[in-house]
């Protein structure tokens, strides 16, 4: 994928889905009781001060897709390029901004399974959208 301004704002709408997608996910985990059954005590509320943020950052992310790399699908690149996010929540935001200490263990012993779980998520649905993108290009709906 080359580097114009329809391309980014491409991926980056594609993030944005896939992280709607993913806090969605989260949300409905913690208000189904499927994380706390699970021993992992993350079950936000679905109000815009936890959407929005999580949107950028979604967004943002999507910019991973401009990377040049092998040609595969675009839901396979998305599920390779969710590591990427789950190793900053792992690594940096559960230790050094949350306070919940490395993999966020604090917050359950299968929270890193759970990151894992919801960033594949985003990836996958990010890249479903920009399947979707590619194949309305060809038909010569987009573009």
């Amino acid at each position: 994928m080359d580097l114009t301004m329809r391309n980014l704002s491409l991926v980056f709408a594609a993030g944005c889905w896939g992280a709607l997608w993913n806090s969605l996910a989260v949300w409905l985990g913690g208000y189904l009781g499927i994380a706390p059954a699970l021993g992992v005590h993350i079950a936000p509320a679905l109000t815009p001060a936890f959407l929005y943020p999580r949107l950028v950052w979604g967004g943002l992310w999507g910019l991973l897709f401009l990377l040049p790399g092998p040609r595969w699908s675009f839901p396979v690149r998305g599920l390779l390029f969710s590591l990427a996010p789950t190793l900053v929540q792992l690594f940096l935001v559960f230790p050094l901004m949350a306070h919940k200490g490395v993999f966020g263990l604090q917050l359950g012993v299968l929270t890193p399974l759970l990151v894992v779980f919801y960033n594949a998520i985003w990836g996958y649905t990010a890249g479903l959208w920009l399947n979707r993108a590619a194949m309305h290009n060809r038909a010569g709906e987009v573009g």
